[in-house]
């Protein structure tokens, strides 16, 4: 292959030209000089082979696949460090961005769309390849791609309305209709809501499969045992608290989140203590938490795999980036299943 001189010096081949020259895609090139997990090995003799032919060389301080993007970083933004399921779902995107020869710079929005626009802001001038962003709602200018200057993002866990992005959510709709079924098949008429605050993607979603679940057993939604807006398990607890201070208290929980839950669950076992003979409301989570199987109480999960959502986000990223630039967007849906708490 002939080369022509650029500023002086030959052009190096491109990542493209490796593939085309190996018969493969740009990923498995990019799988292959990472470490080649996943890819076999006469595939790997193949790119080498063509690596070498070439005489391409990656670039550890300007490395990319697009003009502009030489970082090797993806940009991951996610709402609450704190909270561990935030952290399983940063690991699985890293597990993946590893494969790919890529690192991630993680950052914390605090459900705050400012921090979240300043942050993205701070990984588009590092020159991230990729962002990977749980956002937090409001304001979407700062996720349109002219702002994004092109690059590719992946909403993760929530949607935004006018952002036209690959995304991977929950079937948060169904996942809360067949956790709060279950409590109601119990035969629970009085099912109090905790969730996080209306503007938020899953807290919508999570909500309606909830109020689906009344209707469809013909029980009216009462909006005193609907709480939302609590973020936090401070918050959730203050929440729990007022539940089970009315005249009438509910004798089954639907939890939205996993810090609503355990703020919940904190409420609950300082009333036992104050009561031992205390009513134990039924408890359902839509996710996980730690130590879920050694509260006061018997907790129902709606649960799922934070880490293989965060997986599932990378792959899409590497996708775009790698193999189909200019694809429409594409969004995957993930399963949940019920995991029915043992009295």
């Amino acid at each position: 292959m002939t080369t022509t001189p650029l500023s002086g010096a030959a052009r190096q081949p491109t990542i493209k030209e490796v593939a085309a020259l190996a018969g493969v895609s740009p990923m498995t090139v990019s799988r292959t000089l990472a470490g080649g997990k996943n890819v076999r090995p006469d595939v790997q003799d193949r790119v080498f082979e063509a690596v070498h032919a070439l005489g391409y060389h990656r670039n550890e301080n300007a490395r990319s696949i697009r003009p502009g993007q030489a970082s090797g970083l993806v940009g991951v933004a996610i709402t609450n460090l704190g909270n561990p399921y935030y952290g399983n779902f940063a690991l699985g995107v890293e597990e993946i961005a590893f494969q790919f020869g890529r690192r991630i710079v993680l950052g914390n929005t605090g459900e705050d769309v400012v921090r979240e626009r300043q942050l993205i802001a701070d990984f588009i001038g590092r020159q991230v390849e990729g962002l990977i962003v749980v956002p937090s709602g409001g304001d979407d200018a700062h996720l349109q791609r002219e702002s994004l200057r092109d690059t590719p993002l992946v909403l993760a866990s929530r949607t935004v309305p006018g952002v036209t992005a690959d995304a991977v959510v929950l079937d948060d709709i169904g996942g809360a209709y067949r956790g709060t079924s279950t409590l109601l098949d119990a035969g629970h008429t009085r099912v109090a809501y905790l969730g996080n605050v209306t503007s938020v993607f899953t807290g919508q979603r999570r909500f309606e499969g909830y109020q689906r679940a009344l209707a469809d057993r013909g029980i009216p939604l009462d909006p005193e045992l609907v709480r939302r807006g609590q973020q936090d398990a401070e918050t959730a607890s203050a929440a729990m608290r007022a539940l089970l201070d009315l005249a009438e208290p509910p004798t089954a929980i639907f939890s939205a989140n996993n810090r609503n839950s355990i703020g919940a669950l904190q409420a609950i076992a300082a009333r036992l203590r104050q009561d031992p003979d205390a009513m134990r409301p039924s408890i359902v989570s839509f996710d996980d938490f730690e130590l879920a199987e050694l509260m006061p109480v018997p907790v129902t999960v709606v649960d799922h795999d934070p880490r293989e959502l965060g997986r599932q986000a990378a792959h899409l990223l590497f996708t775009r980036l790698l193999e189909t630039p200019d694809a429409p967007a594409h969004e995957i849906e993930m399963p949940t299943q019920l995991r029915v708490a043992r009295a």
